[in-house]
């Protein structure tokens, strides 16, 4: 079984190789709520990285290890979802992530305003997405337990306004009635 500290050494060195690349990227999923002490361990690593990156992302992990056979999910749009197994460690490489929420595809692509923090690690430092951001994906998914332990670890009683301004971007827009 792979342990937290042969993953955590692996986002270092893909951090490392993607900073030698210039590759503009973010942290997101379980691994970033680990790192935010908001769950206690985590499956694999979810990078995001602009669509602009794809080929040179997908030439640097391959390097590193074997891309998967492409498994698409009804729930989702991504333009690009790369999954990646280095030494044993599964790696999803999202590029324009959309998710499918009640009939409305939602574009939760990442955009540079989103890195809300450079986690330091080791001689790496690490961009982070924001637990809020991922609140809101994971409820987009309908993945109430993820939600449930995010609302937990923030405070849940403030969590619904802080969602509205700080995740707005990435709700489905709603069409005003037109007067008649």
């Amino acid at each position: 079984m792979i342990n937290l500290e042969e993953k955590i050494n692996l986002l270092k060195r893909i951090a490392h190789r993607f900073k030698e690349e210039r590759i503009e990227w973010a942290l997101g999923g379980s691994m970033m709520l680990y790192f935010k002490k908001i769950v206690p361990s985590f499956d694999d690593i979810d990078l995001m990285i602009f669509f602009s990156d794809v080929d040179r992302v997908h030439n640097i992990l391959s390097e590193m290890g074997e891309l998967k056979p492409e498994n698409p999910k009804a729930k989702y749009q991504t333009k690009s979802f790369m999954e990646f197994s280095i030494e044993g460690i599964d790696v999803d490489v999202m590029a324009g992530l959309a998710i499918v929420y009640e009939g409305n595809v939602v574009d939760c692509s990442l955009e540079k305003e989103q890195i809300v923090e450079m986690l330091p690690l080791g001689t790496e430092s690490i961009p982070l997405q924001s637990p809020l951001l991922w609140r809101e994906y994971y409820r987009l998914m309908k993945r109430p337990n993820k939600v449930e332990m995010i609302d937990k670890a923030l405070g849940y009683k403030s969590m619904e306004t802080k969602c509205e301004t700080v995740v707005a971007p990435c709700l489905p827009q709603k069409e005003e009635a037109k007067p008649s």
